[in-house]
């Protein structure tokens, strides 16, 4: 049996991408261990640390001790069950995978890259020496890996050309939760015992890629068209205080600032339509955001910007707007909610197409190139 030994300081709970890599190993025919000691950091913080590695002496001695707890760890699996056949280092690996290739040597080595460094940081405002400290270090998590995980077409162009060979690209699907609020909430319609709500979501970290500035002058514009939907805005962020501003004084904008992640799934999927990320910043247009597929699993209909990954990845699963464009993203919002056959078909092909998304789909040629090693 091929097994494969997850790795490094990593957090499920808060960054569900590696769950969602080890259960589709699981589902693939792996055998997943786990060496984890949870660095207690949200991803805003650790993207904070990427923006200014200065701060990690900060969280130094906390990731010291977790780094001796590793080291100690993966020496005494290895003493008891040899060595595995790949070890993979989750999402915001870019220090883990250091000490990976140290204590792991000449062992194949999977870094989950979804986020590049230098490219997160500027989009969130860094230039100059920042940006290429932080590209470097980019290249040093890359270089230490044996192959490296992207999400996108976009960002496997973005490796160093000395390891363009060594990348391949995994969609970031959505953990099952998602897909059992969907069912449970279709099912719950179906049954005439509850109706999804003609409501409207969106969760997140409030990023310049994510461009929720442009969902809420899309709320204000509809109100201004005597449309007020009830509309949930979860997270909170960089761009918080400008979004509560374009909004001040509508009484159908609701703001959440936490949802527990166990319950995040059904909180979604009790809506009728979920919003993905509308900005024109570079970063916003090479990916296709987790939200995205968590929302489709959740049987929403979904409105994201139309950008060349999300098309290609998506296809006809949710509805495309313009990026950047507040207006046309009003109009969309303004037909699934006043055109029921156009937002029952949207969810439906949400649904349909999140099946492609599941872990053990998304994860089939990863867990073959492991087991081919």
């Amino acid at each position: 049996m091929t097994t494969v030994l997850a790795f490094g300081t990593y957090n499920v709970r808060k960054h569900p991408r590696v769950g969602i890599l080890m259960d589709g190993f699981r589902a693939n025919g792996c055998t997943v261990e786990e060496i984890n000691h949870p660095l207690e950091l949200s991803t805003a913080q650790r993207v904070e640390i990427l923006k200014k590695p200065w701060k990690l002496f900060g969280f130094g001695w906390n990731l010291l001790t977790l780094w001796r707890k590793l080291s100690r760890d993966a020496k005494r699996w290895m003493k008891t069950h040899g060595k595995p056949d790949a070890v993979l280092v989750g999402y915001m690996g870019h220090f883990d995978v250091l000490l990976a290739h140290h204590v792991f040597k000449d062992m194949p080595i999977v870094l989950d890259h979804l986020i590049f460094a230098g490219d997160t940081a500027k989009d969130r405002g860094a230039q100059g020496l920042k940006v290429k400290l932080l590209k470097q270090l980019d290249r040093m998590a890359i270089n230490a890996s044996t192959l490296t995980v992207l999400d996108t077409d976009e960002h496997q162009a973005m490796l160093p050309a000395n390891a363009k060979s060594k990348g391949m690209v995994v969609p970031v699907g959505a953990p099952e939760a998602w897909y059992e609020a969907g069912k449970a909430e279709n099912d719950a319609v179906a049954q005439d015992e509850a109706k999804r709500s003609k409501d409207v979501v969106f969760y997140g970290l409030y990023t310049p890629l994510q461009g929720v500035p442009v969902i809420a002058q899309a709320v204000r514009d509809l109100a201004d068209r005597d449309l007020t939907p009830h509309v949930t805005l979860i997270g909170k962020g960089q761009d918080y205080d400008e979004v509560r501003s374009i909004v001040a004084g509508l009484n159908n904008v609701e703001f959440r600032e936490w949802v527990e992640p166990e319950e995040l799934p059904r909180t979604v999927a009790s809506h009728a339509i979920s919003l993905g990320i509308f900005s024109t910043t570079p970063k916003g247009l090479h990916v296709v955001p987790n939200k995205v597929y968590q929302s489709m699993a959740a049987g929403c209909a979904v409105i994201t910007s139309d950008t060349a990954p999300q098309r290609r990845m998506l296809d006809d699963g949710v509805v495309f707007v313009k990026p950047g464009d507040a207006h046309a993203l009003a109009d969309a919002i303004e037909h699934l909610l006043t055109d029921s056959k156009a937002l029952e078909d949207a969810q439906a092909a949400a649904v349909r197409v999140a099946q492609q998304f599941t872990a053990a789909e998304i994860t089939r040629d990863l867990a073959d190139w492991v087991k081919k090693r």
